[in-house]
């Protein structure tokens, strides 16, 4: 039984609604801290209760206004830090900078890393994000990051209990989610495709490429992220020109910047189902296509099975109850 002696959860204000479903399903209250800008923009963080002594755990994510989140998140493990708190773990479900995991041109930087080193200097002992864009930003850190495709359990979950295992495929819109997409194909014992794409520019794909058969089977498209969704638009209309008989979109990041909303409604997809990672209540509002599955209850056995020093691979494999 979890008693929640010992553990204080505390939230940014980039997504506090999935800190409240964390908290209720842990039986704990949000730790109590004041967090507000002053007049020239500066994030001014007050812990108001005692950590000594405690496991923090600080719950943001990266959307919104990405550079606040971050800072609120560096501000207040300093503070629980100096405040003799004795582990500090950062949960961010969507990790800020992710995609700029790389050198790709000169002189570019390696944002991920900065950010990672950002955590590390500000006192962070533990990182929980999900689906990370880029595997490799493990390795920026010092200090352990679990970062296993929790999304995964409940993606499947869903399918088995929303679709007909007869007849379905599971697509890759590109071959970097290959891994990904074939992972949920075996586990689900389903036919797997994928598309290669080639880009102009970033957020821009100019040809698209089906390898695998579709045809008279329901699509489910799966990826990490969605943005501005032209990729996954893009495939969806492949996919019905292949003759597939219906076409869903699975992502783990819902962002859907810019256009998204309109792109979506305007496509071949007949749902798009992403996580909420990040706050979705708008999204459903404005697009009737969009369906949201709740990750509370994973992040929620995250923390509890870390605050106990239990193993966290096992929620690979299963959704908690």
């Amino acid at each position: 039984m979890f008693t929640g002696n010992g553990i204080k959860l505390f939230s940014g204000t980039s997504h506090p609604e999935l800190a409240e479903v964390i908290a209720r399903r842990l039986g704990v209250p949000l730790a109590k801290a004041e967090v507000t800008k002053n007049g020239i923009g500066e994030s001014i963080i007050r812990v108001a209760e005692s950590v000594r002594e405690d496991d923090v755990y600080i719950i943001n994510t990266g959307c919104g206004e990405v550079n606040t989140a971050l800072m609120e998140v560096c501000i207040m493990i300093h503070a629980c830090k100096i405040a003799s708190a004795k582990r500090i773990t950062a949960i961010l479900p969507l990790f800020p900078y992710a995609r700029q995991d790389k050198k790709d041109k000169s002189r570019a930087p390696i944002t991920a890393k900065l950010v990672a080193n950002m955590l590390q200097k500000s006192g962070c002992d533990h990182v929980i994000t999900m689906d990370l864009h880029a595997s490799q930003i493990q390795g920026f850190f010092d200090v352990p990051v679990d970062k296993w495709l929790y999304a995964e359990p409940s993606a499947i979950m869903y399918i088995r209990a929303n679709f007909n295992l007869t007849d379905i495929v599971i697509v890759s819109p590109d071959a970097g989610g290959a891994k990904r997409a074939t992972s949920i194909a075996d586990r689900l014992g389903v036919d797997f495709a994928l598309f290669h794409k080639e880009r102009k520019k970033a957020n821009e794909v100019s040809r698209m490429v089906l390898v695998g058969h579709v045809k008279d089977k329901t699509a489910i498209l799966v990826d990490d992220m969605a943005d501005t969704c032209g990729t996954l638009c893009l495939a969806a209309r492949h996919l019905a020109e292949a003759g597939a008989k219906s076409v869903h979109a699975m992502v783990t990041h819902g962002i859907l910047s810019g256009n998204a909303l309109k792109n979506v409604e305007e496509s071949a997809l007949e749902k798009l189902i992403v996580t909420n990672t990040l706050p979705q209540s708008s999204n459903v509002a404005e697009c009737a296509k969009i369906e949201v599955i709740d990750i509370g209850n994973v992040l929620a056995e995250v923390i509890r099975r870390s605050h106990y020093g239990e193993s966290i691979s096992k929620l690979f494999d299963e959704v908690p109850y």
